[in-house]
């Protein structure tokens, strides 16, 4: 109760308060490539149920059939605004609708595409059982997941073998220590590392 209390409360204050960032984004995206504002793409979610995942796009248009569902190294299709988006997580930031029609939550297990939850249907199954989130563990121990994969010879199999069974471990650890105290510990070591990326990088511009 006081978790989704803090979810609704936190992403409208969010969504309200950063309007004119989304503004300034959506003018940048359209300025530098041809397509849609948003990315909107089906992940799983509690109870595997399947919903849209919305992000700033980062990808020229058309980029599902340009390349696969992994995002690799130095990807060509990866936008110049984008690859700043990226870079800074501002593309998750409309996760925030996502948090507030009650899809996901502001910390949980990262959401996933179906053909991988079909590999791991029975760790999902437990996984699954709390709404997917924004940010974990997972997601800070692979921030540079993108760079990590494109030193492999074979990052499909990389994902699968090796990154998205840590995934899922992390996902299980998150579960076992779930609490209100441990989801604020882990939204400020968020802040904190994307703050981090914000002092050193160079805004696309």
């Amino acid at each position: 109760m006081i978790k989704r209390a803090f979810d609704l409360i936190a992403s409208a204050s969010g969504l309200l308060l950063l309007s004119p960032l989304f503004c300034l984004i959506a003018v940048l995206l359209k300025l530098n490539s041809q397509g849609p504002v948003f990315f909107r793409q089906e992940r799983i979610g509690r109870h595997f149920r399947p919903f849209l995942i919305y992000k700033f796009r980062t990808m020229v248009a058309d980029a599902s059939g340009k390349g696969g569902p992994i995002t690799i190294g130095d990807d060509p299709r990866i936008t110049r605004v984008g690859r700043f988006l990226r870079g800074a997580k501002l593309d998750e930031l409309p996760q925030l609708i996502n948090v507030l029609k009650g899809d996901m939550s502001f910390v949980g297990p990262r959401p996933e595409v179906k053909i991988y939850i079909d590999l791991f249907a029975q760790d999902y199954a437990e996984i699954l059982k709390v709404r997917p989130g924004i940010t974990d563990l997972a997601s800070l121990h692979f921030r540079d997941e993108a760079a990590l994969l494109g030193h492999a010879t074979n990052p499909e199999e990389e994902y699968v073998q090796r990154i998205l069974p840590q995934k899922i471990r992390l996902g299980k650890e998150y579960l076992k220590r779930s609490s209100f105290s441990f989801d604020l510990s882990l939204i400020f070591k968020t802040v904190i590392t994307i703050l981090g990326f914000r002092a050193i990088s160079q805004p696309p511009f």
